[in-house]
């Protein structure tokens, strides 16, 4: 494998500080967007935006680019443009070989890392003297994080690649996803009734109080090997001298079983109602499954084209089941094959997020491998 070049590497670098500054929290995606449109562009793709800003809720749609290859066959390749919201104002900086955010915020390695080897590949490619053995077919999404929305609303008719790969899951790089949950999130809001509650607490029915019982009696965190549940947020009431008349909670369950995912959801309403009716207060519930899991072969064509481009960059291929979801969820569930793979990144959604320039730069070499590698060996 021809590795990359100090110049690609510098250029690398740019692009990702690049694109970390821009903040695309899931949603407000637009400047993002623009920025890797006018880049892909100034090398000679042709860069379509899709409709799904508006079935995801976002101010863009998805990116999808095309770069021929000599043969007629191609691969897919996928990276996040939306990043969960920052918490400070991102400024890349290095410390100790890796980069991280001078503020107390997320860095956006998650995607970012990913978006900028995409975009490097591509000048990559489009400069090489002659074109890949198979085509590159480049696909940005847009509010991944906040429920896979771009991604379910990409249209994979129009890929041409029989298979692909996400670049998305923030764990040392050699990690291959062959096995994902079904996520469903749980909102939840309770109704009591307002009293003073200095002078006519009786005449009160607290929400909060309710809302608290319930989520005592819950199972949280990890609650057998493939399968976690929690309460993410909670609010309600006025002021301190009020019983609270409304509390308003939002949770999750997922599992790699669909059926244990659904047991789940179910225990949990059913504390809320317990909860809700030992305190006289009223229950909206909504349960909305957000993405379905998926088991990938170990033998699976992406599984093994994944791992000899693995080996090719020097990394031992490990294959690992994983609580978090990613826009492979939805490609799958809608039957496009696609692996999701380990973008090197540290610490995702923390304010410590990071990522070592060893493992941005060897991000990059494992795409230029799967080119290589599928072009080498067919598909």
């Amino acid at each position: 494998m021809k590795r990359a070049t100090d110049a690609q590497r510098e250029q690398l670098a740019e692009t990702f500080v690049e694109l970390c500054r821009i903040e695309s929290p899931s949603g407000h995606e637009r400047a993002c967007v623009d920025r890797v449109k006018a880049e892909l562009s100034a090398i000679g793709l042709a860069v379509q935006e899709d409709g799904a800003g508006l079935q995801a809720g976002a101010d863009a749609g998805n990116l999808f680019a095309r770069i021929p290859g000599r043969g007629p066959e191609s691969i897919m390749l996928c990276a996040h443009l939306d990043t969960v919201p920052p918490s400070a104002p991102i400024e890349p900086v290095l410390v100790d070989g890796a980069w991280q955010n001078t503020n107390p915020g997320i860095l956006g390695a998650d995607n970012k890392a990913a978006v900028a080897v995409l975009v490097e590949l591509a000048r990559r490619l489009i400069r090489a003297p002659e074109p890949p053995e198979v085509g590159v077919e480049l696909l940005f999404t847009v509010s991944e994080e906040n429920g896979l929305h771009g991604a379910k609303a990409f249209d994979p008719g129009r890929l041409r690649s029989r298979l692909g790969f996400v670049l998305d899951h923030a764990s040392p790089i050699g990690e291959i996803v062959i096995a994902s949950p079904t996520y469903h999130r749980i909102t939840a809001e309770l109704r009591g009734r307002a009293a003073h509650a200095g002078i006519r607490p009786e005449q009160g029915r607290s929400a909060i109080a309710a809302a608290a019982r319930a989520v005592a009696s819950m199972r949280l965190g990890r609650v057998d090997p493939e399968s976690t549940a929690n309460i993410g947020t909670i609010s309600g009431g006025t002021a301190a001298n009020v019983v609270p008349e409304r509390c308003r909670l939002q949770g999750e369950v997922r599992s790699l079983l669909e059926s244990r995912a659904e047991e789940l959801a179910t225990e949990i309403v059913d504390h809320l109602q317990v909860a809700a009716d030992g305190a006289e207060c009223d229950l909206d519930l909504t349960v909305q499954p957000m993405f379905e899991g998926y088991r990938t072969r170990p033998r699976a064509e992406t599984v093994l084209l994944a791992e000899r481009a693995l080996r090719a960059c020097g990394y031992e291929p490990r294959q690992i089941v994983t609580g978090g979801g990613s826009d492979a969820n939805a490609l799958q569930a809608a039957g496009f094959p696609c692996a999701n793979l380990a973008d090197g990144s540290e610490r995702n959604h923390e304010p410590g997020e990071r990522i070592s320039v060893d493992a941005l730069e060897g991000l990059l070499e494992v795409a230029i491998a799967l080119v290589e590698e599928a072009g080498r060996d067919g598909l």
